[in-house]
């Protein structure tokens, strides 16, 4: 069997299990299945199905897709496998600006009219550009890959100190950025859907006719000079579409880690393919992780809830710390 023929056999796996998941989560909650049973006779039971439990197991599929797209395109970048899509800054802007949002609630009446059209979201994926466009400044461009990579690591660390500032002056806000931080998918809604949809399909499109270029870095930037590929302009659109995907989740689940960073990896080990099917598969697994951890999170403990970045970096940190035991050989990084 070739290659692109695993690749279509498993991107047609990953779409059957997220279906089953999907009709599992719309079952998983507070009521149980009888939302699911009663849902033609019960109006209750039809609004909690409708507007509750598919938007956000969809939603989770829709967020997990634009992290394990951006892991992979991160990863593809920077030609490092430990590349996670929060790299550029753009997850500690988020929060800066999620933190500044809630602390000027309320407390100036300009910064509330602004700030209530904007929206927490719009707050969340503000900061997130915010973080981006500040480490191409810092880093003078996307010529270099690793001044690019050290201005996005010490960007994160100023936001995040900056984040953490307000934070202080601003104590009340305290356990909304835990939340925040922790990530949760309880708050998408249909709207919040049909955005991460648009970010997704777009991200989708560009990233994996990118694909060739990314195939072309794996050997080394020289080589891919030699290609003839524009460096240059390529490295840009990559780094534009890890912000906008990283922002679009980022600004409605919070802060999930190791769901961009797992997923690429578990692709690569069931299947060796090229870049442009990589992205595509990557944001497949990706929603298929997070939605999944969203059932569980609600599952575990059921009727209270797990926050479900817990849960992903509890299980996303097991499998890369099994993965880095398993491939442990002198001179591999993982």
């Amino acid at each position: 069997m070739t290659g692109a023929q695993r690749s279509l056999w498993l991107g047609v796996g990953l779409l059957l299990v997220a279906l089953a998941v999907l009709l599992l989560g719309a079952g998983v909650g507070s009521t149980g299945f009888d939302s699911v049973l009663n849902a033609r006779h019960d109006p209750v039971a039809w609004q909690i199905l409708w507007d509750i439990r598919l938007p956000r197991t969809l939603g989770a599929w829709m967020a997990g897709g634009l992290l394990g797209l951006a892991g992979a395109v991160a990863q593809g970048l920077f030609r490092n496998p430990l590349a996670d899509p929060f790299l550029l800054g753009s997850a500690s802007g988020a929060a800066l600006g999620v933190a500044l949002a809630l602390a000027l609630f309320g407390t100036s009446p300009f910064a509330t009219q602004w700030l209530v059209r904007l929206g927490l979201t719009g707050a969340a994926f503000a900061g997130a550009v915010l973080g981006v466009v500040l480490t191409l400044a810092l880093a003078k461009g996307v010529q270099h890959t690793l001044r690019l990579l050290l201005a996005g690591v010490i960007v994160g660390v100023v936001l995040g100190a900056a984040r953490d500032l307000v934070t202080i002056a601003a104590p009340d806000i305290l356990q909304a950025m835990q939340g925040f931080t922790l990530g949760s998918t309880g708050f998408v809604g249909w709207p919040a859907c049909g955005v991460m949809a648009g970010m997704l399909f777009a991200s989708v499109l560009i990233a994996s006719s990118l694909g060739r270029v990314l195939d072309g870095l794996a050997l080394g930037e020289a080589t891919a000079i030699s290609l003839g590929l524009p460096l240059a302009a390529v490295r840009m659109a990559l780094v534009a579409v890890l912000a906008m995907a990283t922002g679009a989740a980022v600004a409605q689940t919070g802060l999930i880690a190791f769901v961009g960073l797992a997923a690429p990896h578990l692709v690569r080990s069931i299947v060796k393919t090229t870049h442009g099917r990589l992205v595509v598969l990557s944001a497949m697994m990706g929603g298929l992780l997070l939605m999944a951890a969203d059932v569980l999170a609600r599952w575990v403990i059921a009727p209270q809830e797990l926050p479900v970045g817990v849960l992903t970096a509890v299980l996303g940190g097991s499998y890369l710390l099994w993965l880095m035991h398993r491939r442990r050989q002198p001179g591999s990084v993982l």
